[in-house]
């Protein structure tokens, strides 16, 4: 008899149906598991018969063939053992309604269906059910049946019926049954709140423990108010580290829309926090500066996704830049200006979105000071090979470049208390609102979040110059021999602390604070 049952692979970050035919037919026992499966796809027929012994089936005899269609698509994991068990069940007439009559399987292709089994024949939790969700609504199917872990994950996806099932006699039982009085997640609703940062989350990351810097806080408010990247540059223990990673809590929460976007690449990565089917905050990814370029911007054997997309939505820190590999940091210049990177291996070529801030830190010279050269401590030569590491195609990209000098004595032991992470947030947040209004009338057809991520059309519509302003741009730009990147770079950084200071036009004041975070670069690299 054959049976076909409808499951899911995961591709990148995207999931693709896949139909799972069993055939079984008489002949000389044998099971083939054909469609293009890996190691783990052709081991899983060994689960599946004991899963089916233990949970009181009868394994099926003669010759069996499951086909995992497309063929053309590499099938990977465990979460097919679910499907291919059911798909053996309908095969050999052990499906029963609660009747004991036969299962209708025409009503199979209502289901869509995914988990790993047990030897017990318990259902084990899966990767990527998310994006496998929202393929299962795509798709039309009815319901989807998954593991009990992944069903809140699953429950994100609006308009669909979540059938979580704990042991595979349970999922045989609604299969049997046609579909179940389960409704559907409802829509979400379209006046709820964005996502708020959990009590005492950033309890330990507070802006008021930073002394001094004031400067350096102003850059970074700048650059989170409208998602520019930043560079800090200063001598060791001056606090770069520090700063960073307290980022995070002056950023926006994420919309819904951009948490089921992480909470997708991160399903997919098998790195969603314990009972936590949505992500409530931003990532922060920090890898280590021996990270090669595949870890970077992904793309293994299995094409997965690397920190770069890991960071989608929130902020990727490099710190010591100049000690990453220069291959791995030149890599970052297609995503820096794109927003996405595009993967090419033998599998296949894969798209990854890859939407982040990115915060790098560095000192100036490879011994750590900016008058290591005048005092003797290193040669001019070593520090242009350390400098050199960085090219400035990557250093173009980078918006805002701020000198994070050493702290004062005076300054570290003053007792007074420093400007919090709220009062820093309530100002990014008004910025951000603005942006939103603005480009919510905007007729262009990318979604653009931040003025960071504003298109050359969006540019020359919201940041024109008076003549005081236009003028000291020019100046800057014959002065510093700045790129075209560079001087739209210098626009939108602009616009960002008009929107910071309320104001709708750009000023000449606006033009020249974003041009002194251009300044630092020339300066150094110069």
């Amino acid at each position: 008899m054959l049976a076909r049952i409808f499951s899911a692979a995961v591709w990148g970050v995207e999931a693709l149906g896949v139909e799972v035919e069993v055939n079984n037919t008489w002949g000389d026992y044998d099971t083939k598991v054909v469609g293009l499966p890996d190691a783990a796809v052709r081991e899983s027929c060994h689960r599946v018969y004991t899963a089916m012994q233990n949970s009181g089936f009868k394994n099926p005899l003669g010759r069996t063939t499951i086909n995992l269609a497309p063929a053309d698509i590499r099938k990977e994991g465990p979460s097919f053992d679910l499907p291919m068990a059911l798909g053996l069940l309908a095969a050999t007439d052990q499906l029963r309604t609660a009747k004991g009559e036969a299962a209708d399987l025409a009503l199979l292709d209502r289901f869509l269906i995914v988990g790993e089994l047990a030897l017990s024949g318990e259902v084990r939790q899966v990767r990527g059910v998310l994006p496998i969700a929202l393929e299962a609504r795509r798709q039309g199917r009815a319901a989807l049946i998954v593991p009990q872990a992944n069903a809140a994950e699953a429950a994100l996806v609006p308009g669909l019926r979540v059938v979580p099932v704990t042991h595979l006699r349970q999922a045989a039982e609604v299969l049997g049954n046609g579909l179940p009085s389960v409704p559907p997640t409802p829509e979400p609703d379209p006046n709820a709140p964005a996502f708020q940062p959990t009590d005492g989350e950033w309890a330990d990351l507070d802006f008021a423990d930073v002394k001094g810097q004031e400067s350096v806080k102003r850059a970074v408010e700048i650059a989170v108010a409208g998602g520019h990247n930043l560079l800090m540059i200063g001598p060791p223990g001056s606090g770069k580290s520090m700063l960073a990673k307290r980022i995070p809590s002056i950023f926006p929460p994420l919309t819904l829309d951009e948490a089921i976007e992480a909470t997708k690449i991160h399903s997919v990565a098998g790195l969603l926090p314990a009972g936590q089917p949505i992500l409530r905050r931003r990532s922060f990814r920090s890898p280590h500066h021996t990270i090669s370029d595949v870890g970077l911007v992904g793309g293994t054997a299995s094409l997965s996704p690397g920190e770069v997309t890991l960071s989608h939505h929130g902020v990727l820190f490099l710190d010591e830049l100049p000690e990453f590999k220069r291959s791995a940091l030149e890599v970052l210049r297609q995503p820096l200006e794109d927003g996405h990177v595009t993967i090419s291996r033998a599998a296949g070529t894969m798209t990854f979105p890859a939407q982040f801030m990115l915060v790098a830190a560095m000192n100036p010279t490879p011994t750590g000071g900016f008058d290591d050269a005048r005092l003797g401590k290193c040669t001019p030569a070593a520090i242009q090979k350390y400098l050199n590491k960085i090219s400035g195609p990557l250093l173009d990209r980078i918006d805002i470049h701020i000198e994070v000098p050493a702290v004062k004595r005076e300054t570290l032991m003053n007792p007074g208390p420093a400007e919090s992470s709220d009062a820093i947030r309530a100002r990014v947040l008004a910025a951000r609102e603005r942006q939103r209004h603005r480009f919510a009338k905007s007729k262009s057809k990318k979604k653009t979040l931040c003025n960071a991520r504003m298109t050359p059309k969006e540019i020359k519509e919201h940041c024109a110059l008076d003549e005081s302003a236009a003028a000291l741009l020019t100046a800057a730009l014959d002065d510093l021999k700045l790129s075209a990147r560079a001087y739209d770079r210098i626009l939108k950084v602009a616009r960002t602390i008009a929107d910071l200071h309320g104001e709708e036009r750009i000023g000449e004041a606006e033009i020249a604070e974003a041009v002194q975070f251009r300044s630092l670069d020339r300066q150094i690299w110069g």
